[in-house]
């Protein structure tokens, strides 16, 4: 076998080995799910990712109850704290989970509650500042047992 025969022998394996792999770069194109909820909780204003840390266990082995605390990098002065946080779901029956308001006399830009969560999911969370920008931050919850099971 010639070298040049070698080269499109090992050319046309290397395009059959990718060719599985076409699919899922596909389907990793899909559009953002959180996008049009986004979009609705700032009204078109762009969003940044940073400032803002999602904490909450990796592995939740009960939906009803899943611990989460959300935390915005802010001094909190009249100048300049967050006025907002919003909590997403990708999967809940209703995915705008909650809305919680904040100023500068709050001290701290920083929420501790519970959540439902109707299965394995991304939590995104959206601060508004005073200045009017946004930023996110997100966090993955697998959940061995759902809530949400009436999801009609």
């Amino acid at each position: 076998m010639t070298k040049s025969a070698r080269r499109r022998f090992i050319t046309v394996l290397a395009g059959l080995a990718a060719a599985p792999l076409l699919p899922a770069r596909a389907a990793r194109a899909q559009p953002d799910p959180f996008a049009p909820l986004v979009r609705q909780v700032t009204g078109g204003v762009p969003v940044r990712p940073g400032r803002v840390t999602v904490d909450t266990p990796r592995l939740a082995d009960n939906g009803h109850s899943v611990p989460l605390r959300v935390k915005v990098e802010s001094p909190m002065t009249a100048a300049d704290h967050v006025r907002s946080i919003t909590l997403l779901s990708e999967r809940n029956p209703r995915p705008v989970m909650a809305t919680f308001h904040l100023g500068p006399k709050a001290g701290r830009a920083e929420v501790v509650t519970r959540v439902r969560l109707n299965g394995t999911q991304r939590l995104l969370a959206v601060a508004q500042l005073s200045d009017g920008s946004y930023w996110s931050g997100s966090a993955e919850v697998e959940v061995t047992e759902s809530a949400c099971l009436d999801a009609s």
